[in-house]
């Protein structure tokens, strides 16, 4: 998992790596991860992914099949371009 702005200060890192099938248990790992930091759960809230590159959107990450050794890009909003 790669974390941007708001969400790899939340993180405390840039990236760590998963072990999941869907992108809901790689954020849920992620949430357990990082309980020690209640901001980090709260940033997920706003973020949007990307998968491998592909937009997730509205769809239902437990729909959201991962690969291994795929990319999982957590994306906060942001201003500016």
């Amino acid at each position: 998992m790669r974390y941007w702005a708001a969400a790899k200060a939340a993180a405390g890192t840039a990236e760590e790596p998963y072990a999941a099938a869907t992108l809901a248990e790689a954020l849920d790992a992620a949430r357990t991860a990082h309980a020690a930091n209640p901001e980090f759960a709260r940033v997920l809230l706003r973020c949007s992914f990307l998968v491998d590159g592909d937009p997730v959107g509205t769809r239902d990450h437990q729909a959201v099949p991962l690969a291994e050794g795929g990319t999982v890009e957590v994306l906060p909003p942001f201003a500016g371009g």
